[in-house]
This record gives C-alpha cells, structure tokens and sequence, in this order.
C-alpha cells in the first residue's frame, strides 16, 4: 500500500492509488487482478473488525473499503465503489472466481464506516454513516480459516491517483451480536 508523505495523525493512513489497481477473479470480465492496495493485519480465527473510509471518488471504479482475505482465491472486499455515474455501496465475494453486488448509496460516499465480522464459516458485513448505527450489507458463507488478513483496501482500475484516507481501524474478538442488532 503506498503511503503519502506528511504529517498525518497517529492511526491515520492516507494513500494514493496506482493505475490499474484492483482486485477481481474471472467471471464477467475473464481476467484476473490481484494488485490493489492491501494493508492486512493478520488476525487468528474469528473476529470483527471496522474501519472509517474517506476518499473523494471521480472515476468509474474508484474504489475504497475493508477486505478479509485467506488467500489469492478466497477473499472479500467491500466498500464504496464509483459505477454507472454513481456512487455505489457494494461488495466482491471471491471464493474461486468473483461475483459483484452493488447498488446506488444515497449517503455522504466520501465518508463512510465499515464493520465485517467473520465467525463460524459466516461473513457479516455491515456499513454505517455515523460509526453507532450499524445496518446489514451482506451476510454470506465464508471460508473457515487457521487465520485471515483484514484491513483497508483500495483501486483505481482505470486511473491512478485517487486519495483515501483510512482511520479509526480496529480488529477484535467478534462482536456475537443478534443478526438484526444496529448497534
């Protein structure tokens, strides 16, 4: 993950995207892309983590979020991505090949929370405006692994350049609240 230069607050990472960044598995578009920027702490068994996104996205596929991630073929990524003019909330699920849920966020894309919680072979993935309500995303089958990496991620397929700034990111025990609990 490229870091910018400056004085940036402690737990502050800020990062400016290279061209042609991503991450993607086959499927639709039958390439694979395993260069986007990952800063992945490693975690042992079940957690949750979260983390704040800021970044000011212009081009198609400017994207910023959370990832977990076992391996090259088994991972996730989520966040806010720039597509079909807008800004979307959406997520990759890769276990083997790729799939892409996404739809337009009527929230403030340039700052957003992002809460994942992996615990028994199950993902949930929540996102927030404010980091104290918490609403579902995604809640799917994940693989069940000795350990994972999780942390920000960050691509700009079609362009370099995009600034994000990452903060307030925490990795823990996993939280094992009720599915429909917002807090």
């Amino acid at each position: 993950m490229n870091r910018d230069t400056g004085q940036a607050p402690p737990g502050l990472v800020q990062v400016t995207t290279d061209r042609g960044s991503d991450f993607w598995r086959s499927t639709h578009y039958g390439f694979t892309r395993d260069s986007g920027h990952f800063l992945g702490r490693s975690w042992r068994g079940d957690f949750t983590a979260s983390v704040r996104v800021r970044g000011d996205y212009t081009e198609l596929y400017d994207q910023a979020g959370i990832m977990v991630r076992v391996d090259e073929t088994a991972w996730i990524k989520a966040g806010i991505e720039l597509s079909d003019g807008a800004a979307c909330l959406g997520s990759v699920l890769t276990n083997g090949s790729s799939d892409w849920a996404t739809s337009p966020y009527a929230g403030k894309a340039s700052d957003l929370y992002l809460r994942v919680t992996v615990a028994k072979g199950v993902l949930r993935l929540q996102t927030s405006e404010d980091g104290l309500r918490w609403p579902l995303l995604r809640l799917c089958p994940f693989p069940v692994a000795q350990s994972y990496l999780v942390g920000p991620m960050c691509c700009t397929p079609e362009r370099e350049g995009l600034k994000v700034r990452f903060s307030d990111f925490h990795v823990g025990p996993p939280l094992g609240k009720a599915l429909h609990d917002l807090t």
